[in-house]
């Protein structure tokens, strides 16, 4: 038998499979991986057929070496998941196979944890006397009286009663009278669950209209579905439902979140109905942890995944259900090649297992519903909340007129009245900042000019720890002290400007002392349970005030929250970006949905220097229809997607006419293919050479092709044929290629 491999080295000149031989004491399967021979040296590889006859010569066959592990750690419909997926992003596919495997378990950077195990090897009633023949040693005494309850015991747990007890369970070993053995065990991440398995709830009419409408499908392995349903809906609910039904089909199920933040709160909600049996993939693991939930998954024993992003490629078999919640949400696309969009990996993959597709959101993507009224999807609706609990009443204030008024605080009067109300009734608020940091940015008064990073063209922001400024960037994340005179004039007029959440916690502690406040950014999230931490603690009631960046702004339930604040609803609603209006009402929506999610009801403040916008006003509203007909006409008329495709040619490089000469190069290469081929010049709409407005990132200066194109039969091969001219190698740049890129900033 011959092994087809594809060796784990991206590089197109190894985009290929070799052939080696299998020796006769060997068995592997496709999807394993393997030691072999490469040239000189040796490298591991993935099987990705198996065959009897070879068209080589004998002695040019070598043999593979070892099998890394005694089962397919690529499922078979994840090597073709892995075939497409290299063939849509024009990379080698050794590439896209490593998605599919825990880049510990690649580095071999981390093994099954063992634990020591100790029993009684003699029957109960004799412990008395082998206690005696201990003489003075009180420790084995003590271990054999611990054993005599005729149980297993980790030497951990022994350890908690007596120091180090190895050398004394090896002394009673060695006596014959107890056993010992290793054992190994899964580091299960956060909390192993609940005692007991909650209850159900009531359905509501609507969760049971749309269980209704959507368990034919799973039972049949067919359906894509869009779930629109208005924050406090109880789509939370629906999803364990339908989980729960996938399991009784004997299938298994995937859960997408899109931020990690969000991941242990919907973790605990399954477990808290399916006990263990969820499992959890996410970045912000221990390496032993994600190896650990990957094999759980892998051997069958978690049937149940919620992950970020990445879980998408989990190993699960029988995949019945994959739901993909907050679908709107960028994060689900990642930016690092090979790019991929989660949500199109989470339709390949139903489509390939036979499985049901449910995207859910409150705010659903332009082009996710514009699609489910073409056809694409099923629609659900789900436009009131559990219990009939009315959303939350909006105020918009005119940060313009409390200016007038004299007011230079962050907060507004109404905001003021309204969060010292709250926390005097003993309730929690949320406040909401899409800006970390303490001020925006810094400017010298003399000569205007703003204090920017070296390597990137933004504004440096000012972050106060521990009374020590220091200068951020938050796209490199260079530092720097913050000066005390102009870098360029040596003046001292430095000024600062603008409002970040460290700036709004310490306003709050002012407004509200004694009351607790916790903060909520990239900041005070780090480590391995940073945004565990501060939702425990706002969950405990140990802080009352929450303020935070959007990772505040979805999915996240707090009954006892009933106040939100938005301090600066514009911030993101003018971006260079086309989905700029999008994504603002998204946010206000999303954010506002927080407030009054339990018995009391829940108030909303939005600031903002724009109160007259149709974002703000349907945002307050909560209005998704009628912003949703207002975005797609304007779309339309303008041409931007889901009526055509924004592509572009990316070119970085650390040399700013190195950069200009390649993307220059790159356009005229452009045009001359469209010359060449008239079908595909008639889907072009806008074809420009310029500078992003982010002009240099993490010391690379940037250059774009920007394209418009008709969405038509031959789009698709003009994008394949831009994507394999990105693949073009250049001296000192690199070109990405982005088929409707998350930003073109």
């Amino acid at each position: 038998m011959f092994a087809q491999v594809i060796v784990d080295i991206v590089h197109e000149a190894v985009d290929r499979t070799f052939t080696y031989r299998i020796p006769d004491d060997m068995t592997l399967t496709a999807g394993q991986r393997v030691r072999v021979p490469f040239r000189y040296g040796e490298v591991d590889g993935i099987v990705l057929a198996l065959t009897e006859t070879c068209d080589l010569q004998p002695e040019k066959i070598r043999n593979v070496i070892r099998p890394l592990e005694q089962y397919s750690a690529i499922l078979p419909h994840m090597l073709d998941l892995s075939r497409e997926m290299a063939d849509t992003s024009h990379c080698p596919l050794a590439e896209t196979l490593r998605l599919m495997i825990p880049p510990q378990m690649r580095r071999d950077q981390v093994k099954p944890r063992k634990v020591v195990q100790a029993a009684l090897a003699i029957a109960a009633d004799s412990v008395a006397e082998a206690r005696e023949k201990q003489g003075r040693s009180s420790r084995r005494k003590m271990i054999l009286s611990l054993l005599s309850d005729g149980k297993t015991h980790s030497a951990t747990e022994i350890g908690e009663i007596i120091h180090q007890p190895l050398p004394d369970l090896r002394h009673l070993q060695g006596q014959g009278l107890i056993r010992m053995w290793e054992e190994e065990v899964y580091r299960l991440p956060g909390a192993a669950g609940p005692s007991e398995i909650a209850p159900d709830p009531v359905l509501t009419d609507e969760q049971t209209e749309v269980l209704e409408t959507v368990l034919p499908y799973l039972q049949k392995g067919t359906g894509s579905f869009l779930l629109h349903g208005v924050t406090g809906s109880g789509k939370t609910e629906v999803f364990i439902r339908l989980v729960r039904r996938t399991l009784e089909m004997g299938r298994s199920a995937m859960i997408l979140v899109p931020e990690i933040a969000l991941t242990p709160q919907m973790v605990d909600w399954f477990r808290r109905r399916f006990g263990t049996g969820a499992a959890v993939l996410h970045s912000r693991l221990s390496d032993g942890e994600r190896f650990d939930e990957w094999r759980r998954i892998r051997y069958g024993q978690a049937r149940v995944v919620i992950g970020a992003r990445s879980a998408v490629f989990a190993p699960a078999e029988h995949l019945g259900l994959i739901i993909v919640d907050e679908e709107h949400e960028n994060s689900y696309i990642s930016d690092r090649h090979p790019r991929y969009d989660a949500r199109d990996v989470a339709r390949s993959r139903a489509e390939r297992e036979h499985a049901t597709l449910l995207l859910a959101s409150a705010t659903p993507s332009i082009t996710s519903f514009y699609r489910a009224r073409q056809g694409d999807y099923i629609m659900l609706e789900m436009p009131h909340r559990v219990g009939n609990r009315p959303l939350p009443e909006v105020e918009v204030v005119d940060m313009r007129r409390e200016l007038e008024l004299g007011n230079r605080s962050v907060f507004s009067q109404s905001l003021k009245r309204k969060l010292l109300n709250c926390v005097s009734q003993g309730q929690q608020a949320m406040l909401l900042l899409n800006r970390r940091g303490y001020h925006s940015f810094v400017t010298c008064r003399s000569c205007g000019k703003t204090i920017k990073c070296d390597k990137c063209d933004v504004a440096m922001t000012l972050h106060l720890v521990r009374g020590d400024g220091q200068l951020h960037c938050h796209y490199c994340g260079a530092t720097r002290p913050n000066p005390t005179r102009c870098p360029e004039c040596d003046s001292p007029k430095i000024r600062y400007f603008g409002t970040g959440t460290q700036m709004v916690e310490e306003e709050l502690k002012r407004l509200l002392p004694g009351i607790p406040v916790g903060r909520m950014d990239v900041d005070t999230t780090s480590g391995k349970d940073g945004h565990a931490r501060v939702l425990d603690a706002f969950r405990r009631g140990d802080t009352r005030v929450l303020v935070g960046t959007q990772m505040i702004a979805k999915g996240l339930d707090f009954p006892e929250v009933t106040l939100v604040g938005v301090v600066a609803a514009d911030i993101t609603l003018n971006l260079p970006d086309y989905r700029s209006q999008e994504r603002t009402f998204q946010l206000l929506t999303q954010v506002a949905g927080r407030a009054g999610r339990g018995q009391k009801a829940g108030q909303v403040v939005i600031q903002t220097y724009s109160p007259e916008h149709e974002v703000i006003v349907q945002a307050a509203a909560q209005d998704y229809r009628a912003f949703f007909t207002r975005e797609i006409q304007r779309r339309q008329v303008a041409m931007y997607p889901p009526f055509s495709v924004m592509a572009r040619l990316l070119v970085e490089s650390e040399q700013a006419l190195a950069a200009e000469a390649r993307a220059a190069e790159l356009y005229r290469r452009v045009e001359n293919m469209l010359a060449e081929h008239p079908d595909w010049e008639s889907v072009r709409l806008l074809l420009s050479l310029e500078q992003p407005p982010l002009t240099m990132l993490r010391g690379r200066n940037r250059w774009q092709v920007l394209m418009k194109l008709r969405v038509g039969e031959h789009t698709e091969a003009f994008c394949a044929a831009l994507s394999e001219l990105a693949r073009e190698p250049a001296e000192h740049v690199e070109t990405f290629f982005e088929y409707n890129p998350v930003s073109t900033i």
